[in-house]
């Protein structure tokens, strides 16, 4: 039997034993630090799939974790259609997932009325919390970011000045204008 026909009855032989040196130079592995320039996109795709934002939002941070969780060798392929796959592949997992489980029967109606949800907002303090998101964005761009570091992120000073290049100082002086500024939208818009 010749070499060739060998070969051909040996249909599961190892890629690597007849793989050209040119085939190893489009191998390389997926570089965790670039996982972000891909991240609208993948989450556009990923509520698509899913139908709504929170759920996608869910997937796409399920999928980097399974991604990040081991290095990733790409072959012939760029990182976006790797991610796309890996990110259905996700999808489609947590469906199977999901159809195995027991699903309990609906509550009665009544109970809502007999336990009321710590956890449930009142429509009042959703409406204040919307007046209040809109009166920070509608704040200076230098203010906002502030103010968004400090009040909302939660960033000490320091960090905020570090994270913003700015001063110390500068972060605490524009804070204090930033919150005025806040305080006045909010009451000129409820009064």
């Amino acid at each position: 039997m010749s070499v060739g026909a060998a070969r051909c009855f040996r249909p599961y032989a190892r890629a690597d034993a007849s793989a050209s040196p040119a085939d190893h130079a489009m191998e390389r592995t997926l570089d965790p630090a670039r996982l972000g320039d891909h991240l609208d996109r993948l989450y556009r795709a990923a509520w698509a799939l899913c139908g709504s934002r929170e759920d996608a939002e869910d997937l796409v941070q399920e999928s980097y974790a399974r991604l990040l969780a081991r290095p990733r060798l790409l072959r012939k392929e760029d990182d976006l259609g790797y991610l796309l796959r890996a990110l259905r592949n996700t999808f489609l997992n947590q469906r199977r997932t999901e159809s195995r489980r027991l699903r309990p029967g609906p509550l009665p109606d009544q109970l809502d009325e007999l336990v009321a949800d710590p956890q449930a907002r009142q429509p009042q303090a959703a409406l204040e919390a919307r007046e209040l998101y809109a009166a920070v964005a509608a704040l200076p761009a230098d203010f906002r970011d502030v103010l968004v570091a400090v009040d909302i992120t939660g960033l000490s000073y320091k960090e905020a000045a570090r994270a913003l290049r700015i001063r110390e100082g500068t972060v605490m002086s524009r804070l204090y204008r930033a919150r005025k500024q806040v305080v006045r939208r909010i009451e000129v818009g409820s009064g």
